[in-house]
């Protein structure tokens, strides 16, 4: 394996990169873009990378279906850091090009939503086709197969464009979320201000069967940041549920719960606990009363107390 190999959503000039680059040890890494999701999580599955940095969650679309539906399968990985980014896009375009020139237009599926309302003012009949990441999208424009595309203004110099408007977003403060990967191992100690990350599969249908894995957080205090229903491929109606939670394995309320999931649910991937971007342990919401690792400890020795007759 090589150890200071990470790769990446590409190609060069995308969000995911410009994410990467924010992390310390991206300054000694060689970092190698990929062309998709699957490729750049395979690198490090087949060892040919120590890491990898894909997105996984957007403020405004939701989960990246690609990333949740890639962890959840094949050989298992695991999430060690996360980093979230503002997202603002430029409209990029070829030297010269004017508003009133734009008829086609692309970017990454994930940026439409981010732009819809944009488009829909300024250039309302241009014509919108997908690429596979937003740099890609300015590769095209480059090569003159589209007009225009939605990327980071940084990606402008790297393929030879200009920025024709900056700063397009419908939603204010909108943000995507990246996770690092790497092969499964010990988890990072707990800081305080941390996530849990899974994937939930249902033993069979029947009602209450979501609020019966729902109630396994609940009834330990622990708080679910989201929860997303994913189809397994075996059929309409079979779902597995991607699932992020405060706290880290090491809490007992945490620990508590998975091993609860474990007993009820056929299969539970564990995808990592990880520091929380941004997040200070002063920031912390309290925990309700009854779910410190002290009452957990003490509830604990009390039933051993009673199994003793020393109650």
């Amino acid at each position: 394996m090589s150890a200071t190999r990470y790769t990446y959503l590409g190609p060069e000039g995308t969000f995911t990169e410009a994410a990467l680059r924010t992390l310390p040890e991206a300054a000694t890494r060689e970092l190698v873009p990929m062309v998709s999701v699957p490729a750049t999580l395979d690198a490090v599955r087949g060892g040919e990378a120590a890491a990898a940095l894909v997105p996984i969650e957007n403020s405004v679309e939701g989960g990246v279906t690609t990333t949740v539906d890639e962890l959840a399968k094949g050989t298992p990985l695991m999430i060690y850091r996360e980093v979230v980014l503002p997202i603002a896009f430029a409209l990029l375009v070829r030297p010269g090009t004017k508003l009133k020139d734009i008829k086609t237009v692309t970017g990454h599926p994930v940026a439409q939503p981010q732009v819809r309302n944009w488009l829909g003012e300024h250039l309302p009949d241009a014509l919108w086709e997908s690429a596979a990441s937003n740099a890609d999208g300015a590769r095209l424009v480059q090569e003159g197969r589209f007009d225009a595309a939605f990327a980071g203004e940084f990606a402008a110099a790297t393929y030879g464009l200009e920025a024709l408007v900056t700063e397009i977003h419908d939603a204010a403060n909108a943000a995507t979320r990246f996770v690092l990967v790497g092969r499964p191992g010990r988890p990072a100690a707990p800081t305080g201000a941390d996530k849990t990350s899974l994937v939930i599969w249902l033993g069979d249908d029947h009602p209450g069967a979501l609020l019966e894995l729902l109630q396994e957080f609940a009834v330990r205090g622990v708080n679910l940041m989201r929860i997303e229903s994913r189809p397994t491929g075996q059929g309409i109606g079979n779902y597995c549920f991607s699932v992020d939670a405060e706290g880290h394995i090491t809490d007992r309320r945490v620990g508590e719960a998975l091993m609860g999931l474990k007993r009820i649910c056929p299969k539970v991937r564990f995808l990592g606990s990880y520091p929380r971007a941004g997040v200070a342990v002063e920031d912390v919401r309290p925990l309700r009363p009854g779910t410190s690792d002290g009452e957990f400890l003490a509830a604990s020795d009390w039933l051993t107390q009673c199994q003793d007759g020393r109650f």
